[in-house]
């Protein structure tokens, strides 16, 4: 029988491994195997599907909603008059993250789920709070909001009308003035916008770089590719029409950061922190990777890893098989 304790020796040359091991947790090194651990990101051509997808999604969402609207009883209203309205504004949202000039983003915001979290209304604090944090982690974030959320006063839901304090607009203000928001145009669904920003390959202002982040970096960010995506929404109603599962669980847990922090209810000034799930930076998926080149164990043989669903999310199955010498 295998022991399902980890293990955390390095094997020997020829030796056949077939044992429960744990990846540190900033580590990508198999201890056993010396195999380095992938994070197995979508191509180029999975990214375009993604990017097509998204454009198709929000002229469909338009479209249902304008329908729903006319048989309550509604006029068709000037935007529905406008071809692809809403996939338009969402390739030009793509044509300007390409185009803007400065350093690229690094992290993106969902702003309507951070400014409700925890509350019944919108509260542009948070979203300072989960700037200023990101800030300070070494990130450049960039704030997704609806137009509408951004006026002094807007129907947040029926029979309630939410007005912004005087404090909530100069966030707001600032956010501006520093090139840090963007704001989604009337009835388009701000989710596309943020979930497009993961693909966009920022033309302009990544000028080929690349932007993920190693493991153990001296800045002490969170390892992983970016941009890293800010929400704690479970996206239930687009990832089957977005990508195959497979490839929508891969996007996910590569670029999805959820959080935790303390609602502001009563006292905007009190200091608090926010607590990260950061995205994976190996792939909990299936994967083969040659064996390190150390004298014990180098000897050209593949090490695959296996996620096991109970176990914990650093660790794998590692079977070795050596590769016969003639």
């Amino acid at each position: 029988d295998c022991d399902m304790t980890p293990w955390i020796e390095p094997a020997v040359q020829d030796e056949l491994v077939a044992n429960r091991i744990r990846i540190g947790k900033n580590s990508t090194v198999c201890p056993r195997t010396n195999a380095t651990l992938r994070l197995i990101l979508l191509d180029d051509h999975q990214r375009q599907q993604m990017h097509d997808a998204l454009l198709r999604m929000a002229d469909s969402q338009f479209d249902a909603y304008e329908t729903k609207l006319q048989t309550k009883g509604n006029k068709p209203s000037r935007l529905s008059l406008e071809e692809n309205y809403a996939g338009k504004h969402l390739e030009g949202f793509a044509q300007w993250l390409n185009d803007r000039d400065g350093e690229p983003f690094t992290a993106i915001i969902d702003g309507a789920n951070v400014a409700y979290y925890g509350l019944g209304c919108i509260n542009y604090h948070q979203l300072k709070l989960m700037v200023t944090t990101l800030e300070r982690m070494g990130e450049n974030p960039l704030v997704i909001i609806p137009q509408k959320y951004t006026q002094r006063k807007f129907h947040l839901r029926q029979g309630y009308v939410q007005e912004l304090t005087d404090e909530q607009m100069e966030i707001i203000k600032d956010l501006e003035n520093n090139g840090k928001l963007y704001e989604v145009p009337h009835r388009c669904l701000d989710d596309y916008y943020w979930m497009l920003s993961s693909v966009s390959p920022q033309t302009k202002t990544r000028n080929g770089a690349i932007l993920d982040v190693l493991p153990d970096n001296e800045s002490g960010r969170f390892p992983g590719t970016r941009p890293i995506l800010i929400s704690n929404d479970q996206m239930r109603d687009h990832k089957l029409e977005l990508l195959e599962p497979k490839l929508f669980r891969r996007w996910v847990s590569s670029h999805i950061v959820n959080y935790h922090f303390t609602p502001f209810l009563n006292d905007l000034k009190e200091d608090r922190e926010i607590e990260f799930s950061p995205a994976d930076f190996t792939s909990r998926e299936i994967q083969g990777n040659p064996c390190g080149c150390s004298d014990d164990i180098g000897d050209g043989a593949i090490a695959w890893h296996f996620p096991v669903s109970d176990w914990d999310k650093n660790d794998r199955f590692c079977i070795r098989i050596p590769r016969t010498k003639i």
